[in-house]
């Protein structure tokens, strides 16, 4: 039986909300040459919607990390898969995320970027999936709040496939 896709969010809501997002990070950040870290590969499409509402000088940069492989719930175990290219230190870093869930893979990451003595570290999320949350993580710029569901779409995948979805849907299985 064929996977059943229910909409979560339309278009229209998700460009809204990066407008909004991109407007404040934009008023928050000020002229500050921003670091922005892409975590691939889910947050490349609203890594690229976001960059074009953000009106301040900023680098982008992609690191990309896994803890899902093929299946609908992390394994616990993040890997680093690509690392960055960009020196830190002193730096103003916004990490743009696709979806914190059990905030296990985000963690990871914010422990590891303390190492590169950034000025800060803040973390944008299009989705903050709270029901899973294993560990407390700070998001200061959050998309949309979605309470359960496995969500594809947007650049969100189950096992490679429906990243290119132009709205974001709940996969039911």
């Amino acid at each position: 039986m064929a996977p059943e896709l229910i909409r979560v969010l339309s278009k229209a809501e998700i460009r809204e909300r990066v407008k909004t997002l991109g407007k404040s990070i934009s008023e928050d950040y000020g002229d500050n040459r921003l670091v922005i870290l892409g975590v691939l590969k889910g947050a490349f499409v609203f890594l690229a919607d976001l960059i074009r509402e953000i009106k301040i000088p900023f680098e982008v940069e992609f690191i990309q990390l896994a803890s899902y492989g093929a299946d609908t719930q992390s394994s616990g175990e993040v890997k680093q898969v690509k690392a960055f290219h960009i020196d830190l230190a002193d730096r103003d870093v916004l990490v743009v995320e696709d979806i914190i869930d059990s905030g296990l893979t985000i963690a990871y990451l914010l422990e590891r970027l303390k190492q590169f003595r950034p000025k800060s570290i803040r973390v944008c999320a299009l989705i903050d999936k709270r029901a899973r949350r294993e560990v407390e993580v700070p998001l200061e710029y959050i998309g949309h709040t979605v309470h359960s569901g496995f969500l594809v779409g947007y650049g969100l995948d189950y096992n490679e496939s429906y990243r290119g979805l132009p709205e974001i849907y709940h996969l039911k299985q």
